[in-house]
């Protein structure tokens, strides 16, 4: 058995060029260039690929090699997976080449091997280099091109794949950032097995999923629970990236953008024991794209007014010009094609590369003293009433029981908020779903309401442009929905202040 640790990126044909001329500035061990076929494997009702099996035979000149690929993980594209390889004579499986017991309980092997179809073919050009790192680290680098088939239907491959023959990680890691110097270059986690599967059942997308609880458990430690929320947000972020390059989603973008404040607040959080500088520059480059991304707020406030024709502004007699001025805004924002540049940018790669390869090598670790250390292996629990205690205070500071909060007030205390609201993503799982959402939700309803004051913020900027009759309108109908919206977040904050905090017994 051999444990695979790539990268792997998709990269358009064309950046075979930029490839090449940064492997040339490299030490290379051997060069090779072959064509490959590859057919894989499953049952009718895909029982391998249930169990996180991949079954191929591949075929280079005469050779033919059986591979399977059992369950493994992936972080931020580096992909761990357990592979098994036997030499075979011919392109129909033979189950009987791999160790018995790297089969799943259910079938027995001479059952499952009656009934293998198959499913899907890739078939594609590989160029491959063996690099000698400076370390004395070996790194594999192949770039395919080619397509993905099942039946009448294909996609085409176009992707680089790094990976660690010998050596250290952080070996594959230093290469990685060197080659994506120049942009093009976009982490993935779908394999082409992957792009076979989807092709095989016709598979239309994904479908933009909010962010969820991170899996915590009281006896974990906070280490572990650091490293698996970081995780568990590189996985959201990743699984929406790939959404967008398939298809135009602004749901998608959002939930990229949730996913990074979800990392500045987890690196936050836990900044009691890493110090700031372990995390500087990855903080410094969260914030910048996190702010890269700012625009979507402003988009969602403007398809809201423009929703169903400008069903809300029906009553407004200027409705047809504010429509006009709201598109031309819209059409303003950053489009498709940027959104595609930033993803496939060398400083977006680089930020993705950089905070996996921290979480996996710890980079926290040589910041830390004895005292932050034996806090780190403490269990989560009561790191977690700390933290949320804390939560608990600035909210507190930031909506006051005792006054009367203006729509500029609550608009200030936006991004505090949500947040605040994000921690609670880390430790939720530990306490009781239902105090846990009586608590949260309350507050995720105030968070609303500042979205909807400033839904009128695009509107309020074109009073300007009326006169008479028209512009006295829109003042009174902005007035009238700013005042509707406080009194119900007055109440909302009522209720949320009064609420009795889920982790305090």
């Amino acid at each position: 058995m051999e444990t695979e640790i790539e990268l792997k990126f998709f990269v358009s044909p064309d950046f075979s060029d930029v490839l090449r001329s940064k492997i040339s500035e490299t030490k290379i061990l051997q060069h090779s260039c072959r064509e490959l076929g590859n057919t894989y494997f499953d049952t009718p009702d895909n029982w391998l690929r249930q169990h996180d099996i991949g079954l191929r035979i591949r075929r280079f000149d005469d050779v033919f090699i059986q591979t399977v690929k059992t369950a493994g993980r992936v972080v931020a594209g580096l992909h761990q997976r357990p592979e098994y390889n036997a030499e075979h004579t011919c392109n129909t499986p033979d189950l009987s080449l791999h160790p018995i017991d790297i089969w799943p309980n259910g079938k027995e092997t001479l059952h499952l091997q009656s009934e293998l179809i198959p499913l899907f073919s890739t078939n594609f050009t590989r160029e491959q280099w063996l690099i000698g790192m400076p370390d004395g680290s070996q790194v594999e680098v192949a770039f395919d091109l080619g397509e993905v088939v099942a039946g009448d239907k294909s996609e085409p491959i176009s992707e680089v794949e790094l990976e660690l023959k010998s050596g250290q990680t952080d070996a594959l890691f230093t290469l990685a950032r060197s080659l994506c110097e120049e942009g093009g270059m976009r982490l993935g986690n779908l394999s082409k097995a992957a792009k076979g599967y989807r092709l095989a059942k016709g598979h239309k997308g994904d479908e933009v999923k909010g962010l969820t609880l991170v899996e915590t458990e009281k006896r974990d430690t906070v280490e572990y629970c650091l490293i698996n929320s970081l995780e568990h947000a590189l996985s959201h972020w990743h699984y929406h990236e790939q959404i967008y390059s398939e298809r135009d989603s602004i749901a998608s973008l959002h939930e990229i953008k949730n996913a990074i404040s979800f990392t500045r607040q987890v690196l936050t959080v836990y900044g009691g024991i890493v110090p700031r500088r372990a995390s500087a520059i990855l903080r410094q480059e969260l914030k910048w794209l996190e702010q890269e991304l700012e625009w979507l707020k402003e988009y969602d406030y403007l398809e809201d007014l423009l929703e169903d024709k400008g069903h809300a502004l029906r009553k407004l007699d200027a409705r047809k010009f504010l429509m006009k001025e709201l598109t031309q805004q819209q059409e303003k924002l950053p489009q498709r094609e940027q959104m595609l540049e930033l993803i496939y940018s060398a400083r977006y790669t680089g930020l993705l590369l950089d905070l996996s390869r921290w979480i996996l090598s710890r980079g926290w670790q040589p910041f830390l003293d004895d005292k932050a250390r034996a806090k780190m292996s403490l269990s989560i629990e009561r790191f977690s009433v700390k933290q949320l205690d804390r939560t608990w205070a600035e909210l507190m500071e930031a909506f006051p029981p005792e006054r009367v909060l203006n729509s500029q007030e609550y608009i200030d205390q936006q991004y505090r908020l949500m947040r605040n609201l994000y921690t609670g993503l880390s430790f939720a799982s530990l306490y009781d779903s239902e105090e846990r959402n009586s608590f949260r939700l309350p507050w995720a309803d105030l968070m609303q309401g500042i979205d909807d004051l400033l839904t009128l913020k695009p509107l309020a900027g074109l009073i300007d442009k009326l006169e008479g009759e028209e512009r006295e309108q829109l003042e009174r109908w902005l007035s009238r929905q700013e005042s509707s919206i406080l009194h119900a977040m007055e109440q909302t904050r009522s209720m949320s202040v009064e609420a009795q905090p889920y982790w305090q017994e």
